[in-house]
């Protein structure tokens, strides 16, 4: 099935679409947030700035941005089933490491929060649910995975960890446009308000392993498919053969 040319157009047009739903997706809350910011008189700029200071915004766009290329990439050059070039396989295997960490931390610790009133429930639903649950399916079932070095997974960390320290860096120093806090956390479990430094680090700690073992997971699938999936000859090759 995945040397199936049929089935690599079918999955890259999936890609693609996927790509563009997620965007559509980000661009339409981040005017709905950006309106309702007005319509209260809050900090536009303070409310543009958090909103791409969220994780999962993060991760949807830099996923939507991954997979669009490699759809297009993929059109682009014939529709050839070859296997990802070394920097865009690593950038796939990182970008859905995040967006399957996203979907898990929201659903398991997120889900029963009250939406603010300019949360548009679709968009939520596919930033959170189906743009993850895509990238899961691009792991399982995805054309042309190639094996990555094991050195990959930690490397996945790097973002993570980098974002986690700029947003305890940042927060102290942002009052919250909504309800006026000196502080603004993007996510409950990162205010050390709420339960303490201690609760912080033990939700760091977690989602730092978290992540480095769904990239060994997301890396170990590639590596087990990529070995399955040598590289397809140039047409002018497989004529010459």
């Amino acid at each position: 099935m995945q040397r199936s040319h049929g089935w690599a157009t079918g999955w890259n047009a999936a890609r693609v679409a996927v790509a563009v739903m997620v965007l559509v997706a980000v661009g339409a809350q981040l005017a709905s947030s950006t309106a309702e910011a007005v319509g209260q008189g809050r900090d536009v700029a303070t409310v543009v700035a958090n909103f791409f200071s969220f994780f999962t915004i993060l991760s949807n766009v830099s996923s939507a941005i991954v997979i669009a290329w490699l759809g297009v990439r993929f059109f682009a050059r014939g529709r050839r089933v070859e296997v990802d070039p070394p920097a865009l396989a690593t950038a796939l295997a990182f970008v859905s490491t995040y967006m399957i960490v996203t979907g898990v931390v929201y659903n398991l610790l997120l889900r029963g929060i009250p939406l603010q009133p300019e949360t548009l429930g679709w968009s939520n639903e596919i930033m959170h649910v189906w743009g993850p649950l895509f990238l899961l399916l691009d792991v399982l079932l995805g054309p042309a995975r190639r094996r990555l070095p094991w050195s990959a997974a930690f490397a996945a960390a790097i973002f993570p960890i980098a974002w986690i320290v700029y947003t305890l860096l940042r927060a102290p120093l942002i009052t919250n446009p909504t309800t006026g806090a000196p502080f603004w956390y993007p996510y409950p479990f990162l205010d050390p308000s709420t339960g303490g430094w201690s609760s912080v680090a033990v939700y760091i700690v977690v989602i730092a392993a978290a992540i480095v073992a769904l990239a060994c997971g997301v890396i170990a699938i590639g590596r087990a498919r990529g070995i399955r999936m040598p590289i397809d000859p140039a047409p002018g090759e497989r004529d010459a053969r």
